[in-house]
């Protein structure tokens, strides 16, 4: 006799899908920070959440997918940069923008998934493209629309460039001195090159 009220395998209760959909991005963000993309899988994230594949499958779809959805929860400090530029005069632009994003990296708490992110966009094509279409779509084409310039969108790929490389080489790659300078130094050397990106000739 067919139970009519039984779930599908591996679905919870309505009431317990939000938390649960909770707990299996954080334990994607985890896998990948741990494994990187290539090594992560589903089915890792699945046991480590306690659900099956197939829940995961469910809320997110594919792996590409769920690594889209546990780097966006994860990059969402940073989607606050185009206010940064916003608030307050052009002429200090540059040293706003350097100081948030150096201020994110500096942070442990938000610097362990932004590592993850970069350390699986660098060695998967597939984790690249997902992370070149959010910070595409959510933050370099909302700051350029702030600096409303002459080829916004390359301002503020360039911007970007000068501050994703630093932070590569002081918080991934290490590289000395730069890895332990003091950051108002950083701040400093940094921010008027960014500066000039964004509002130079």
């Amino acid at each position: 006799m067919t139970d009519t009220g039984a779930r599908r395998r591996g679905r919870p209760p309505r009431t317990e899908s939000g938390e649960t959909r909770d707990r299996i991005l954080a334990v994607a963000r985890e896998e990948f920070s741990e494994r990187g993309y290539d090594k992560a899988s589903v089915r890792g994230i699945a046991k480590a959440a306690g659900v099956d594949s197939a829940l995961v499958h469910h809320y997110f779809g594919t792996k590409e997918q769920v690594f889209a959805a546990a780097i966006e929860v994860a990059f969402a400090p940073a989607l606050n940069a185009p206010t940064t530029v916003a608030d307050g005069p052009v002429d200090a632009v540059g040293e706003r923008l350097t100081r948030f994003v150096f201020g994110i990296w500096e942070n442990p708490t938000t610097r362990t998934p932004l590592l993850a992110i970069l350390r699986s966009a660098v060695n998967n094509d597939t984790a690249a493209a997902v992370f070149r279409r959010l910070v595409a779509a959510q933050l370099l084409r909302r700051i350029a629309v702030q600096l409303d310039l002459p080829d916004a969108e390359l301002r503020a790929e360039l911007a970007a460039a000068q501050l994703v490389g630093c932070a590569m080489l002081r918080y991934v790659i290490k590289l000395e001195p730069l890895a332990s300078a003091d950051l108002e130094q950083i701040v400093a050397r940094v921010a008027p090159v960014v500066q000039g990106h964004l509002t130079g000739p």
